[in-house]
């Protein structure tokens, strides 16, 4: 995978990918690793030694979620572009008009369900963050109340490309299934979310 500034090289290039749904991932990265930071510094800490062992394992599921967010980010890029290609199919004859809305729908179907399951990352690091915060470790409560900003950041970016897909999409159960289980995640994640944020620094 490309390092942070060859990346954002490609990001701000005139390619349609990749776009905003791969950079959501990137943010949602960048709040695991501040998960792993927090949980790190509070294990080497004695005056937490009581949560080491918390501390130890929140550190571990931080840095697999960051390796997930990592795994999503060509996955979102390849979605996309297979509705760049499907939209690129020709369409002079009428077999061939009906092969490139089927290829199309399929490509939007699945160009929705990559940042579908980007959402459910963010809410799973939010859920993250408060354990992070549970800690204790009153010096990081700053860096904690970033990675929530950052997931809550990727979650929202990630609503935004699962919706603007659903308006292409003509399959209505299609949309309704990913669309209910989008609305679970995001009610799942502000639970969590919305009365945290008020009580850190």
């Amino acid at each position: 995978m490309d390092g942070i500034d060859a990346y954002l090289d490609r990001l701000a290039s005139a390619d349609s990918t990749p776009g905003g749904g791969s950079a959501a991932t990137l943010v949602g990265a960048l709040g695991a690793a501040l998960c792993g930071m927090v949980a790190r510094i509070t294990a080497a800490s004695e005056r937490h030694s009581a949560v080491r062992g918390d501390a130890q394992a929140l550190a571990e599921e931080a840095d697999a979620l960051r390796a997930r967010f990592g795994a999503a980010r060509p996955l979102d890029e390849a979605a996309y572009g297979r509705v760049v290609e499907a939209g690129a199919l020709p369409k002079r004859t009428d077999a061939e008009k009906h092969e490139r809305t089927a290829a199309l729908q399929r490509a939007l179907a699945g160009a929705a369900e990559a940042p579908l399951a980007v959402s459910g990352m963010c809410a799973e690091g939010i859920a993250l963050a408060e354990r992070a915060n549970a800690l204790g470790n009153p010096h990081l409560g700053s860096d904690v109340e970033c990675a929530l900003h950052f997931f809550r950041a990727a979650l929202a970016a990630s609503v935004a490309n699962v919706r603007i897909n659903h308006r292409y999409i003509r399959d209505e159960h299609t949309v309704r299934a990913q669309d209910e289980r989008l609305i679970a995640i995001v009610n799942a994640a502000h639970e969590t979310l919305d009365p945290l944020l008020p009580k850190l620094p």
